[in-house]
This record gives structure tokens, C-alpha cells and sequence, in this order.
């Protein structure tokens, strides 16, 4: 043999390892992708155009929201009743004043998909200005609060005004950055991923208001109006590095001049075609039906427990957990199954039918004194509102989708919004209002030894949600027949074949 055959007879075992270790390699990033594919449910949200990482940076607005939602709903709620001694009212009024912007997300989302900026973006000016307004609203909120209440040396009516267009600016910044935010996502993701995208971003909102609730409440502890001033205006600084870090390098410019782009149409003509449309108008009532429904509890679980079933703060803080916890696994569910093409209005519709179980548990939980029957409730609640509110939301965008006129999701992500907003909104304070009236009913005796106590409140709530998920289900069950190939009302009749489970 000579040298060189020698040398290669020499090699050519260690060719043999190093062919193989190369492939025990890659045998073992393909069981890792594998792995995080299945078991990380937003793992396939990315694609080659949205990569992951900047997938993540582009849902930052979304904590930013929830941390907004938690200061003006929860936290500033409560320091401005306990703390600095304000009427119960006023305080309602000021928090609902972002109400106010919700009907115009239709419109700013429209506005948004047309827009044409010297700089040749649409949605960041919008999510840019809105950013501003959170920002200004958080600034002048504190010293606004501080001279309602007596404590600057200004006259009262100054703070009350401060106040009102503090909460009116971060609601108004609020509503603007989350629907243009949510359509500069789905312009990003292509069509099969959009599902995911939508929950992973509706995940990231509920991670914002669960981590800022806790942060908030420790740097709260221990109260002074110095610390609040420091903990709102450390807010708003934050949700401008967080806006700002979702928005870098994430819309591409449109180069031509100004002049030269396409002249978008009217917003009543587009607003017309769309609430034209078969589909859109019962799908809007479903989801109106579907927010409150879903919502009217929402201030309502931790006192029915407190005072019902007499848990501890912690224990009745755990309820709120355990919902989260439920809202996160009906998020991964959803996404996971409209990814696989499965009918949104079916899903809806399905997150109704738990959510009917959901509400039976909890009222049952206070005769029988059950808190794990009240535990199972309150998940259920959080996981049949993650999939109502994925499944709708899918549904609606997939109506613009058909219409090459409406052309882009700003609209219908401004209707989504809009309705879902309000209709919480109105939901939480009629549910208060009316678990109010009803218990102090109940504890004057007026109707009935058998009702005859404050669980009679909740339990009117709970049964008016339940009623109200059922017309919810009537609302989906047509457009689910209708997406089956099937009729959506035969003759005119509608029974229980047509409920969307």
C-alpha cells in the first residue's frame, strides 16, 4: 500500500465519527425545535419575515397598555377612594372617562390603514401619537390627584380638570396604540400565522397587567404622595421606552411622494361596505354580548369570595391568578387550533359554552360552600373569555380579509376594539350597580325569606351572564353554519343545532 493510501485508510474512520456526530447533531436541534414547537404554544408564531425575537419587541406596547389599564382601573381606583378620601362617584367618573375614546377605534384604525405620512408610514404616527398622550395623560395625573384632594395649594377645580383630562389623555393613548399596534402586527404576520400573532399579543397584555399589579402594589405599600407621584411619572417614562423599543425598525416606508400615493376613500363609504356584510353585524352583537357577558364579573369574583365564602385576601387574590392562569390556556388553545384552520366562530362559541359551566360553578360555590368549586369557576371564566376573545377577534379580521376594498385590518380591529371595550365597560358598572341594589334588597327583607341574604346580589349577576352568553350563542350560531357550507337559517328556524358547539 502506498503512503497516501495508507493516510487515507488512517483517516478514514475519524471521517466516520465526525459525519456522524454531525448528524447525532442535527438529529438533536431538529428534537429541540420539535420540542419547543409543541410544547411552546407561541413558539410558531414567527416566521421567516417576523422573526420571533422581533415578534416580542413589537408586542411591548401591549405591556405598556396593561400597565396603563392597571394604574387607571385598579390602582389609582383604589388610592383615590381610601387614600386620599374621594367620593366613591367621583372616582367612578374619572375612571370611566376613557370610555369615552372606545367607539373611535373603528375610525382610528381606518385612518390608519390609509394614512400617509411625509415620512411614508401609516401606523406609526398613530402609535407614535398615542404613545404621547399616555405619556402626558401619566404625567399630570398625580399633581392633578394631589390638588382634588387638598393637597397642593391650588383650588380644587384646577385638579378636578387636571384629573379629568389626565384620565381622558391616557385613555384616548390607550385605544389609539393598541389598535394601530394590533394592525401593524397583523400587517407584519403573514395570513397563516396571524392567529397566533393576535393571541401571543393578547398574552403579552395580560402578562403587562399581571406583572405591573404586583410591581405596583409593593412600591405602593407603604403610601405617601410623594411615592405615588414618583410611581405614576416612573410609568409614564417607562411606557415611552417600551413604545419606542416596539417600534424601532418595524414598518417599512413607503418611498413614493405623498402626492403621488393613492387617494384612500371615505370612512363612511368603507364603514358602510363593511357593516354591510353578511357576516358583520351579528358577529359585532355577538361580541358585544360576548365582552359583557365575560366582564360584568370582573369587579365582582374577589368580594364574592371575601364576603360569600369569607377567604382571605391572599385566597381571593388567587381567584384573580387562577382567571389569568385560565385566559393564558385559552389563549395557547386558540392559537394552536386557528392555526390549524379550525372555524373561529365555532371557537367563540365553544369559550361561551365553558363559560356558561363557568358561572354554574360559581354560584353553586356559595350554598355549598365550596371553594374549589368556586376555584374551577373562576378558570373556566379566564379560559372560555381567552378563546371567545381570540375567536372573535380572528373572525372579524377575516371579514376585511374578503374585501378587497376594505383592504386592510385597521377597521376592523377599531370595530373589534371598539365594541369589546364598550361593552365591558358598561357591563362592570352595571354589574356593580346592580349587585348593590339586589343585596341591599335582599338584607332589607324586601324580597323573600329564601333570598334573604347578600349572596342574592352575585347570584343575579352570575345568572344575568349566563343569559347573556346564551344570546351569544345564538348570535355565533348562524355564522357557524354559514362557515360550515352549510344554511345559516333554514325557513327561518333556528334551534339547537344551530349552537356553535
Amino acid at each position: 500500500m502506498t503512503y497516501l493510501g495508507a493516510l487515507r485508510a488512517s483517516l478514514a474512520p475519524d471521517r466516520v465519527r465526525g459525519a456522524a456526530g454531525r448528524l447525532e447533531s442535527l438529529k438533536t436541534g431538529s428534537f429541540w425545535n420539535r420540542l419547543g414547537t409543541r410544547f411552546l404554544p407561541f413558539a410558531d408564531a414567527a416566521t421567516d419575515d417576523l422573526p420571533l425575537g422581533r415578534l416580542l419587541r413589537l408586542s411591548l406596547f401591549q405591556i405598556s397598555v396593561g400597565m396603563a389599564a392597571v394604574l387607571l382601573t385598579g390602582t389609582l381606583n383604589r388610592v383615590m377612594i381610601v387614600e386620599l378620601g374621594m367620593s366613591a362617584s367621583l372616582v367612578a367618573a374619572m375612571v370611566s372617562l376613557p370610555l369615552v375614546f372606545a367607539p373611535l377605534r373603528a375610525l382610528i384604525g381606518f385612518k390608519s390603514d390609509h394614512h400617509a405620512s411625509l415620512l411614508g408610514w401609516k401606523r406609526v404616527p398613530y402609535i407614535w401619537f398615542g404613545t404621547l398622550m399616555q405619556f402626558g395623560g401619566l404625567a399630570i395625573l398625580p399633581f392633578a390627584l394631589l390638588i382634588m384632594s387638598g393637597g397642593g395649594t391650588g383650588p380644587a377645580l384646577v385638579g378636578h380638570l387636571g384629573a379629568a383630562a389626565g384620565f381622558l389623555l391616557v385613555g384616548a393613548g390607550m385605544h389609539t396604540t393598541q389598535t394601530a399596534g394590533l394592525a401593524l402586527a397583523t400587517d407584519l404576520a403573514p395570513d397563516h400565522a396571524r392567529p397566533r400573532v393576535v393571541a401571543l399579543l393578547y398574552v403579552m397584555l395580560l402578562i403587562g397587567t399581571m406583572v405591573s399589579a404586583i410591581v405596583i402594589g409593593q412600591l405602593l405599600a407603604n403610601f405617601s404622595p410623594t411615592r405615588l407621584v414618583q410611581l405614576v411619572q416612573g410609568a409614564a417614562v417607562l411606557t415611552m421606552v417600551l413604545n419606542l423599543t416596539a417600534l424601532w425598525k418595524q414598518e417599512a416606508r413607503n418611498r413614493l411622494p405623498a402626492g403621488k400615493r393613492e387617494v384612500p376613500p371615505a370612512f363612511r363609504q368603507v364603514w358602510a361596505i363593511f357593516i354591510a356584510r353578511p357576516k358583520t353585524m351579528r358577529l359585532l352583537v355577538a361580541v358585544g354580548l360576548g365582552a359583557a357577558a365575560f366582564s360584568m364579573q370582573d369587579v365582582l369574583l374577589e368580594p364574592y369570595g371575601g364576603q360569600i365564602l369569607g377567604l382571605s385576601v391572599g385566597a381571593t387574590t388567587w381567584l384573580t391568578a387562577l382567571w389569568a392562569f385560565g385566559m393564558l390556556g385559552g389563549f395557547a388553545l386558540a392559537a394552536r387550533h386557528l392555526g390549524e384552520g379550525h372555524d373561529p366562530h365555532r371557537l367563540a362559541g365553544f369559550g361561551g359554552f365553558i363559560g356558561i359551566f363557568a358561572f354554574l360553578f360559581v354560584i353553586f360555590a356559595g350554598p355549598l360552600h365550596g371553594v374549589l368549586l368556586l376555584k374551577i369557576g373562576a378558570t373556566l371564566i379566564g379560559f372560555g373569555g381567552g378563546l371567545f376573545s381570540v375567536g372573535t377577534l380572528t373572525a372579524v379580521m377575516a371579514i376585511s380579509d374578503d374585501d378587497a376594498l376594505l383592504g386592510r385590518t385597521g377597521l376592523a380591529l377599531g370595530a373589534w376594539g371598539a365594541v369589546q371595550a364598550t361593552c365591558a365597560g358598561l357591563a362592570i358598572a352595571l354589574g356593580a350597580f346592580a349587585r348593590d341594589l339586589i343585596s341591599a334588597a335582599a338584607v332589607a327583607h324586601d324580597l323573600g325569606p329564601s333570598l334573604d341574604g347578600p349572596i342574592t346580589g352575585y347570584a343575579c349577576v352570575y345568572c344575568i351572564e349566563i343569559a347573556l352568553l346564551l344570546c351569544t350563542l345564538v348570535a355565533l350560531g348562524p355564522l357557524v353554519r354559514s362557515s360550515d357550507g352549510g344554511t345559516a337559517n333554514v325557513a327561518g328556524r333556528f334551534g339547537l343545532s344551530e349552537f356553535p358547539i
